[in-house]
Formats: C-alpha cells, sequence, structure tokens
C-alpha cells in the first residue's frame, strides 16, 4: 500500500476514466474538468509510475499493452471504491431497484409487493417498468426479471421459474370444448409479438395443430389476458400471467396439458458489482411468493378439474436442470 503514496489518485481516476471511455473530452465530461488537466493529469501518473500508459496518435490516445492491463486493475479497484461509498448512503436510505416487464409488474409482481414492504420496512422500492435490459455494469438497476435463455452479456443470471404455456379462456368457453378438435370452434387470442407459439403445445398434445377461427390481436399480453377473461376466446397463457386470473376462476385452463416453453424467467444481476443485502433479501422474498403462487395454482385447477376438464401439472420450482432452453430474444 505504500507504494500508493508516490502515484496521485486524481490522476489514476484520469487513467481509467480515458481508458474506460475512449477519449479525453468524454474523460473531461465525467470528470468535469477540462480536457487539458484530463491530460496533465495522464502525464504526470505516467512520470510516477515510469511506464508508458497511452500512445499518442492522431486519432487520439490508445492504451499501451501496459496499460491495458494496468487500466483493467484500475476499473475493478474504482468499482469497489463505488460500492464502499455507497454502504455510507445504504446505511441511511436503502433504495432497490428493480426492472420487469410492463406486463409482469401489473399482473403478478404489484399485487405481492405489499408482503416485500411488510417484510424489509427500510427498503424503498423503485420498479422501473420496461423490456429492455439495460447495462446493469452502468446503471442503478439492482436486479431484473426477464423472460428469455437467460443468456445475456455481463449479466448474472439465476432461472426464478421454467415458462409452461397452456390454453386459458373464460369458464362459459371451456364448457363447450369437450376435446382439443372443438378448439376448431373458437377464437384465437394473438399475441403479434409473444415468443411463444401454438406448435408447441399442439406437439405436447400429440394432436396436430388446429386452425382456430379469427379472433382479436394484440401487441400487449395484458391486453390479451384481459380479452379471454371477457370471453373472446382462448389465448396460449404461461403460469405467471394467468395465476391470479386462474385462481379466482375469470379464467380455467382446459385439457390439463402444458407444454415447456423452452423459455424461462431469470433473475438478473451486474456480474461486476458485489451483490447487496438487499438484493439477496429480495431474490429470497420472490423466490417464496413464485412457490406459493404455484401451490395456489395447483390448488385452484384441481378443484375445477371435475367440472371442466382441468387438471394441474405444475411443479412448484423448477431447477435449472428440468429444462432445456432454446435461442430466444429477451
Amino acid at each position: 500500500m505504500a507504494m500508493l503514496n508516490r502515484v496521485h489518485l486524481n490522476g489514476l481516476r484520469a487513467v481509467e476514466t480515458v481508458a474506460r471511455l475512449g477519449s479525453l473530452a468524454a474523460a473531461a465530461g465525467e470528470l468535469n474538468v477540462s480536457v487539458s488537466a484530463v491530460s496533465q493529469q495522464i502525464s504526470r501518473t505516467e512520470k510516477q509510475l515510469g511506464q508508458a500508459l497511452f500512445e499518442r496518435t492522431a486519432g487520439g490516445l490508445l492504451l499501451t499493452e501496459f496499460g491495458a492491463v494496468f487500466a483493467t486493475r484500475l476499473g475493478a479497484g474504482f468499482r469497489e471504491l463505488a460500492q464502499a461509498v455507497a454502504l455510507a448512503d445504504e446505511a441511511t436510505q436503502c433504495t432497490l431497484v428493480v426492472s420487469v416487464a410492463p406486463a409482469f409488474a401489473s399482473k403478478w409482481l404489484l399485487p405481492r409487493l405489499s408482503r416485500h414492504f411488510d417484510r424489509h420496512p427500510n427498503v424503498l422500492l423503485r420498479i422501473d417498468a420496461s423490456v429492455r435490459l439495460a447495462n446493469l455494469d452502468h446503471s442503478d438497476i439492482d436486479i431484473a426479471i426477464r423472460l428469455g435463455d437467460g443468456k445475456w452479456p455481463g449479466g448474472r443470471t439465476e432461472l426464478l421459474l421454467a415458462q409452461e404455456v397452456f390454453p386459458v379462456c373464460a369458464p362459459a368457453i371451456a364448457r363447450k370444448l369437450k376435446s382439443i378438435e372443438d378448439l376448431a370452434q373458437t377464437c384465437a387470442i394473438t399475441d403479434e409479438r409473444a415468443m411463444i407459439n401454438w406448435e408447441s403445445w399442439f406437439e405436447t398434445a400429440g394432436v396436430p395443430p388446429i386452425t382456430f377461427l379469427k379472433g382479436a390481436r394484440f401487441t400487449d399480453p395484458m391486453l390479451c389476458l384481459e380479452s379471454a377473461i371477457a370471453g373472446h376466446g382462448v389465448m396460449l397463457g404461461w403460469q405467471l400471467l394467468a395465476a391470479d386470473a386462474l385462481a379466482d376462476g375469470r379464467l380455467v385452463a382446459p385439457f390439463g396439458i402444458r407444454a415447456q416453453s423452452g423459455l424461462g424467467y431469470w433473475l438478473v444481476t451486474s456480474s461486476a458489482k458485489a451483490e447487496s443485502r438487499k438484493v439477496r433479501d429480495f431474490k429470497a422474498w420472490i423466490r417464496e411468493e413464485i412457490e406459493a403462487t404455484m401451490a395456489q395454482f395447483g390448488s385452484a385447477n384441481a378443484e375445477t378439474a371435475g367440472a371442466i376438464a382441468v387438471e394441474s401439472t405444475v411443479a412448484p420450482i423448477y431447477g435449472e436442470s428440468d429444462i432445456k432452453l432454446r435461442q430466444a430474444g429477451s
């Protein structure tokens, strides 16, 4: 540690910032100093180290071989310093930023958040409702919940729930569905942006694909769900989207057949940041809520099995080895 005394911290900050952002101008903007000040700090640091960190070219500064290694270590060090300083804020005001898709937030997460508030009253929750996965290394988002194959560059992923797909509809429609072939007399409610399709469900059911009557088409799964509840037809749903409507009887899932979609809900965090206590607590809480939802989901289906041939085949929580995830978009 003593050798650090011969190198100024401001110079090290200038080196790390230029290496990360790629230009003196960008670094000057982030550090809120002039371009010439950044350049002088870099030159001073190189003299103190006795090593050239950048090559001066007509196109700008380029890291030397030593500079690249040095900048990588600096980057890791400054991230640790930033997290250490953040502990002071976390001790007085703990805000957890959770990024989720709007459908997930509206249809499943929000109705359950009061239990998180009760368990962790000192944690302030901010929900970022977006389908876009931001760069978690350089944003204020602590954790994201995403539907996909679990392959997001730079992210640490944990499977939360494997997604199964199955038909759902209003009870009045379900009573008319004595067999899968009866689907040909119903309208299909379609989400035009969905990553799932009926083919996988028909394949699991062991029957050829059936042509539906033309039904409503939407670009949002929440609208599809409300259309199904209103009795407009049958939609291809999945556990967390339809769970509450199935539990209270607004929807039923006929046929008792569920197909693996090849997708799953994943918890995504930054691989470059240490995991905070508030994130660990949120993970534990949401896994408990998922398990409770699936247990309720299974009970609700079992109660309606005799009347409308609904059979639950949902397991509470799936491990990563229980599904084979195919390539899909995030």
